[in-house]
């Protein structure tokens, strides 16, 4: 008989990629998930025959493969397969072709691969043929495999899903942000591999590193790492203050694509610049691609606790003005993260599911800035000793803050103590819809609940070894009256907030019984001061400031008007345009302070996307994209970014010139949709006075009709 020997290889590629739900990211290499088989076709000069031809197949990752390390694995070719290893079986032959299903293990590493075959013909004779290369992914679709997710509907989302919303902006003006993921871009899978082969772990010691990898967790505190540059060639640098000349205000990406490409095309050099939902955005996009299902959450009112000591203090002097700290502790507006679906087997029991993973770099663990995985059902027990980084997550969603009057530099008294005013209105995107999801209830018991103050207990304990009681307090954004004040004191805006006008507010104050003055007047001085209030909770020098002297009768409520003239904060407010109007009322009886704020978002221009006709692949789509300028003042250099994976190639860039006061400009966008399916179009226009105005457009498409 003829020496059997081989004439083609058939991957497979496109069956098995559909197969492996990796279609999207193409058809022309093989894509598969660990803990399934997929089938290729061996083309010989004969027939195989089992009994006489015996083949070896040979899959090899990482830079020094070895049988140890589980970077290499050798297998022979059998009927049935057996265990839970790599195996080759099930094989069918039909004339001189040989097909083969090829099985990996559950606990394989994630990486690319090269496999081989060896074909042995009696004891001496031998030949090794290449047969090609292949990707391994994790397999949320497999039972067996440590990212299993038992629904359809949620890995439809939360790895299907290319394309989702990042919430912004204050827990009374929540943004959806739109952002495109576009993990299934082409070349972003080989940039999520070179993510991992630029950490350190893998410059220290790359074959170790290759070894773990099949480790989900090891692998998301690698990718926590490398999403920041704070310690490597990571990805992306953070800029939090406002000077973005150098790079591009983080306020301009529109989707994960551009950034994962830029830092690809530089050989690792970190692109300019992000803040915590680029960070995060980054990340869903490199965790999706790699198998692992991910989710984009903020956190409104998030703490970031330095010392551990589970307070955050803020400062307010007696005109009113929020003060600069010298501690690292904040209380972002809001803070955005990742949650990865996982099994902890490194946890005791019940520990599995979401998992807190931060990659803006707000503090080290174990050495490098990164933060995570920290179970979320740990986050909401108060079992702040389990890994990782727990105590950090758990301070952002449940400190208690503490406000402060000070006078000469020194604490005069606690203006408040709220036991409920951080980690407010934690939010994801709803699945199978564009709606927010509050998901707070996972994180935490609610606010004032026996459950929720017991585990505060349980925490404090932990962290800082002794009981802690809660004291009196006030809903900071709430009353603003301290328990046992004789007066209430609210601000209310009587007009919506549009950048470019006046706003106006109105004090809403009403005397109430108290212990020391049950049933006469009242004096009160106001001191008024207004803001910018930027994202990281800090404040800007007072924009405005106002003195108000009332005199409330028992019984009596008053409102008084106030008005802060554009002018006034016309150049000071940040891209986020937020501003902090806060009171300081001294009640002339009784010596003590009350403190009242109101927080306002200044709306943006609204942008209007619309497309008349069906969209199909290959066939122009013309959309229709109007701003109307609602503004009292123009809007100059403005520039327009189309992004959307499936429906644009990279970005489509329009310089718009300026928009004048009233007026409407009009855009029509010719597309050429790429991939069929449901699809999103964000659409950015930026300017020198607002730097976001977003819109995005859902379109599902249609596939190439046959000719």
């Amino acid at each position: 008989m003829a020496a059997l020997e081989l004439r083609s290889v058939d991957l497979q590629s496109a069956k098995n990629n559909q197969e492996h739900h990796t279609q999207e990211m193409g058809l022309q290499r093989l894509i598969v998930r660990r803990s399934q088989s997929f089938t290729i076709q061996l083309h010989f000069n004969r027939p195989f025959h089992s009994k006489n031809d015996s083949i070896t197949f040979v899959a090899e990752t990482g830079p020094a493969p070895k049988e140890l390390l589980g970077t290499r694995a050798t297998f022979l070719l059998t009927q049935a397969r057996q265990g839970n290893g790599w195996s080759a079986s099930d094989f069918t032959v039909h004339a001189n072709s040989l097909y083969v299903s090829l099985f990996t293990p559950p606990s394989a590493v994630i990486g690319p691969y090269s496999l081989k075959m060896e074909i042995s013909q009696g004891p001496s004779h031998s030949t090794t043929h290449p047969l090609g290369t292949f990707i391994l992914l994790f397999n949320p679709w497999s039972a067996e495999d440590d990212v299993y997710l038992p629904s359809e509907t949620l890995l439809q989302e939360y790895i299907m899903m290319d394309y989702g919303f990042v919430y912004k902006g204050h827990e009374r003006f929540i943004t959806p942000w739109p952002w495109n993921y576009g993990q299934f871009e082409e070349d972003i899978i080989d940039i999520c591999f070179e993510i991992l082969n630029k950490s350190l772990y893998f410059l220290k010691n790359p074959s170790k590193d290759y070894s773990q990898r099949n480790d989900v967790v090891y692998i998301c505190r690698v990718v926590s790492a490398m999403i920041n540059s704070n310690d490597d060639s990571g990805v992306l640098q953070g800029n939090w203050g406002e000077d973005y000349s150098r790079g591009v205000s983080p306020l301009e990406w529109t989707g994960s694509v551009a950034i994962l490409r830029q830092w690809a095309a530089r050989g690792g050099q970190p692109v300019k610049y992000g803040q915590c939902w680029v960070f995060a955005a980054v990340m869903c996009t490199v965790m999706r691609c790699l198998g692992v299902p991910t989710r984009v959450v903020s956190n409104f009112r998030s703490a970031h606790n330095s010392d551990a000591n589970l307070t955050i203090d803020t400062y307010y002097d007696q005109h009113a003005e929020m003060l600069p700290t010298q501690k690292r502790d904040k209380i972002w507006n809001f803070h955005v993260w990742n949650e990865c679906w996982m099994i902890r087997k490194d946890l005791p029991p019940g520990y599995n599911g979401w998992q807190v993973l931060d990659p803006t770099p707000q503090q080290t663990s174990s050495g490098l800035f990164r933060c995570g995985p920290a179970s979320v059902k740990a986050i909401r027990e108060g079992e702040i000793h389990l890994p990782y980084d727990t105590p950090f997550v758990y301070a952002e969603v449940n400190a208690d803050e503490v406000v402060w009057l000070l006078k000469d530099g020194q604490a005069q008294e606690i203006l408040a103590h709220n036991t409920s005013s951080i980690g407010k209105e934690i939010s994801t995107k709803m699945v199978g819809s564009d709606q927010r999801e509050n998901i707070t209830s996972s994180y935490k018991y609610p606010e004032g609940s026996p459950e929720e103050r017991s585990v505060f207990m349980k925490a404090s304990q932990k962290t800082l070894g002794v009981r802690r009681t809660s004291s009196p307090f006030l809903d900071l954004l709430g009353s603003g009256g301290a328990v046992g004040q004789p007066a209430q004191l609210q601000l209310h805006l009587t007009r919506k907030p549009e950048w470019g006008q006046d706003l106006l507010l109105k004090l809403h104050a009403r005397r109430v019984a108290d212990r020391a003055h049950p049933q006469g007047p009242i004096h009160l001085v106001v001191d008024f001061c207004a803001q910018t209030l930027l994202h990281n909770g800090g404040t800007r020098k007072p924009l405005w400031r106002q003195k108000v002297h009332l005199t409330l009768d028992f019984g009596e409520d008053i409102q008084w008007p106030l008005s802060l003239p554009y002018n006034n904060y016309r150049n000071k407010l940040t891209d986020e345009k937020l501003i902090r109007v806060s009171g300081i009322a001294k009640v002339e009886e009784t010596g003590r302070s009350m403190l009242v704020l109101k927080d306002i978002s200044l709306e943006p221009p609204h942008l209007s996307i619309e497309v008349s006709e069906r969209a199909e692949v290959g066939k122009a789509l013309r959309v229709h994209i109007s701003l109307t300028n609602t503004l009292s003042v123009p809007l100059s250099h403005c520039t327009m970014v189309l992004e959307g994976s499936g429906l644009v190639s990279g970005q489509i860039s329009n310089d718009l010139g300026t928009l004048v006061a009233g007026h409407t400009i009009k855009i029509q966008v010719d597309l050429y949709p790429i991939k069929a399916g449901p699809r999103q179009l964000q659409v950015l226009v930026s300017s020198n006075e607002i730097k976001e105005i977003k819109g995005y457009k859902d379109i599902f498409v249609a596939a190439a009709r046959a000719p």
